[in-house]
């Protein structure tokens, strides 16, 4: 059977105290309804319904994906009442799997067993917890799942039943349709429940497959900022736990944050506090020091990052030294063994092997060869209040310190420029080229003093 995946995102989350919609919430770098889309796509769903109520508009904006559907649940009047707002639209002869918004841990692995074990049954995903407060029990009969009971209608001995709903299920679409069409709110909170669907299902001779989960860490819903916390927490440990099973070293895992998805090679190492965004690849023998932050970048074999530097859709070749302090802005191509060091900002440059730019220096829409050394103090004048301008330096080139290249300017191959030059013009391959205003000394000059 072809699957449809109910997700169900219409709640205010007030407790969030945000103008944010709740499944809008960010949880490593993505909102947390981005979590549920992606994992409901990897366990091969052919629809994906997600059902929106308040910031409904926002909710839809943020994700302009013409292969969602979504059904609106005007009033919040259960979570039955959600999913009933998902079904005219759904193939009766699919398998349905109902998620939540607001619960972005639960594996692809979890999401399977549970698809693979309902069949024509009913599939319900339960988890074992210490302090089951505020969840809805499980009753059973032996091993016999016969209902799942609310908090707020259990009785004292079904309140200490440690084994929970954790609301997620599964059913074949024309069977879960026909139960939730019979449900009713005879309840205190006056609401369509779809944890009813299983003591009707049992009433009906319907088989109900309990399947539990990994841990609690899976079926965490988050509903105020700390529970947010708490479940980023949760996520960093699981991706950096899963990136040390396949090698990598971390300094300390509790101080790295994956804010989307890093590849690494053999021997990595990573210090603390560094933030990973985006699609981020590490090479073989990578180290990353303190206090970095890359995003959509790429560092090749053997380079390091040494601390507080800012990586952004940039690239690097092997056997680079990048920082301390260095920004690397988008569009930054570095090449094999070259060294940018410290206050030094590249934006939008290309950097042959072996080159260096070691300090204080700014480096725009240039193009650099091979074995460059651009002294301390160096600055591309590429933008004239209007537009950007290129930069040539060829190469074996020696820029001195404190030099202005003002673009579009040209500097040879083996050319020599003098310190605190101003090059507006070319300068031609294999020659010293300086431009500096004659140096005068002014007799009788005094420094100005403070008004009284």
């Amino acid at each position: 059977m072809s699957i449809t995946i109910v997700i169900l995102a219409a709640g205010q989350g007030k407790r969030m105290n945000s103008a944010l919609p709740k499944v809008l919430q960010p949880l490593a770098g993505k909102p947390l309804l981005a979590h549920v889309i992606d994992r409901s796509r990897r366990v091969g769903a052919d629809d994906i319904c997600i059902v929106y109520g308040h910031g409904g508009d926002e909710v839809r904006a943020a994700f302009d994906d013409p292969e969602l559907r979504w059904a609106l649940q005007a009033e919040q009047l259960g979570t039955g009442h959600a999913v009933q707002q998902a079904m005219p639209e759904t193939d009766e002869g699919n398998r349905v799997l109902v998620l939540y918004g607001d619960v972005p841990l639960l594996t692809t692995e979890t999401m399977t067993r549970l698809l693979d074990s309902c069949g024509n049954d009913v599939g319900l995903l339960t988890v074992g917890m210490a302090d089951p407060f505020g969840y809805g029990r499980i009753v059973r009969e032996g091993n016999v799942i016969v209902r799942s009971v609310e908090e707020c209608d259990a009785t004292e001995d079904e309140k200490r039943i440690m084994e929970v709903n954790t609301g997620v299920m599964c059913c074949p679409a024309d069977r879960l349709k026909d139960l939730l069409e019979r449900l009713d709110n005879d309840n205190t909170q006056g609401e369509y429940y779809l944890t009813d669907v299983i003591a009707m299902a049992v009433s009906d001779g319907v088989p109900v497959v309990g399947v539990k989960a990994t841990d609690q860490v899976e079926i965490m819903g988050i509903n105020d900022k700390r529970q947010l916390a708490e479940a980023e927490r949760a996520l960093q440990r699981r991706r950096v736990e899963a990136l040390m099973d396949a090698g990598v070293t971390f300094a300390d895992p509790a101080r790295v944050d994956i804010r989307g998805q890093l590849t690494c090679g053999k021997d990595v190492f990573i210090d603390v506090n560094v933030v990973f965004e985006g699609d981020v690849t590490l090479g073989d023998g990578v180290r990353i020091e303190m206090n970095n932050l890359l995003r959509n970048s790429k560092i090749g074999d053997g380079t390091v990052v040494r601390a507080h530097c800012y990586i952004e859709e940039s690239g690097t070749g092997g056997h680079c030294i990048i920082g301390p302090y260095a920004r690397l802005r988008p569009d930054t191509d570095i090449a094999e063994n070259v060294r940018v060091g410290n206050f030094v900002e590249i934006k939008k440059s290309r950097i042959a092997d072996g080159s260096k730019v070691n300090h204080l220096t700014y480096i725009g829409d240039a193009t650099i060869g091979q074995d460059v050394n651009v002294g301390a103090g160096t600055i591309t004048c590429n933008y004239d209040g209007a537009n950007k301008h290129q930069t040539v330096i060829g190469d074996g080139a020696f820029i001195g310190s404190g030099v202005q290249l003002v673009a579009p300017v040209e500097v040879g191959k083996g050319a020599t420029i003098g310190a605190g030059s101003t090059i507006s013009k070319a300068a031609p391959d294999d020659r010293l080229t300086v431009a500096r205003a004659r140096q005068t000394t002014v007799g009788f000059w005094k420094p100005p003093k403070k008004k009284s």
